[in-house]
């Protein structure tokens, strides 16, 4: 007789032995935001340039000292540092894109590589930040996310929806939530990994929107003035 299909942290222990997830390829993605943020021109930047990135590395590292590879649960403390953090490249991203929006409108922006240049950046940053935003907030954060079945998911990825073709108990990493991300600002909607709950979709229209000003209006722009 077959024996029943594990659920919960026996099921993610087919998948994942150690049961958590690291928390250093979020960082890493985070680190090249803040490059991508830093690399934008002036006229983009609210404020003194190096404020952000350093409110940033405050937040940062008393998250990856006492809680690294998300062994434990996080703290109501911890959960809400990481999503300030999250929100803080956010709203800078939006901020930026807002200003280039406003300086094309205006007149105040005429160097077609500076334009491309943004245009890269934002997008990117764009990419990276909504990628941060789904894993930390899909079925709980990563923290959780093996203990619940596929039912309390906000999002349906492919392997959770062909268990007979991937291993039960299948757990996303942030690389998942990356590509979905990225996906998403290249298509403009979700291609194999479906949103489920209202949030989940919410997120995926701002994103969509944030990366359609970018590349229809901000990259046209910028071969026009190329041209």
């Amino acid at each position: 007789m077959t024996p029943p299909e594990p659920v919960g942290p026996e099921a993610a222990d087919a998948t994942n032995p150690s049961g958590h997830e690291r928390r250093w390829p979020a960082t890493l993605a985070l680190t090249v935001a803040m490059v991508l943020y830093l690399a934008l021109p002036e006229t983009l930047i609210v404020g003194p340039r190096w404020v952000l990135p350093l409110l940033e590395a405050l937040l940062a590292i008393p998250l990856l000292i006492s809680n690294p590879d998300r062994r434990e649960r996080d703290s109501g403390v911890l959960r809400t540092i990481s999503i300030l953090l999250i929100a803080l490249v956010s709203l800078a991203n939006l901020v930026a894109l807002a200003l280039l929006v406003h300086n094309l409108f205006a007149g105040g922006v005429v160097d077609g590589n500076k334009l491309v240049r943004s245009a890269i950046a934002l997008w990117g940053t764009s990419v990276i930040v909504f990628g941060l935003w789904y894993w930390e907030l899909d079925s709980g954060g990563p923290a959780v996310r093996h203990l619940r079945h596929t039912a309390h998911r906000d999002f349906l990825f492919p392997q959770q929806a062909s268990p007979d073709v991937f291993p039960h108990g299948w757990t996303p990493s942030f690389v998942d939530y990356l590509y979905t991300s990225f996906t998403n600002s290249t298509a403009f909607s979700p291609t194999d990994t479906m949103p489920l709950t209202t949030w989940a979709k919410l997120l995926m229209m701002l994103q969509s929107s944030a990366a359609l000003v970018t590349i229809a209006l901000v990259a046209a722009r910028a071969v026009n003035i190329l041209n």
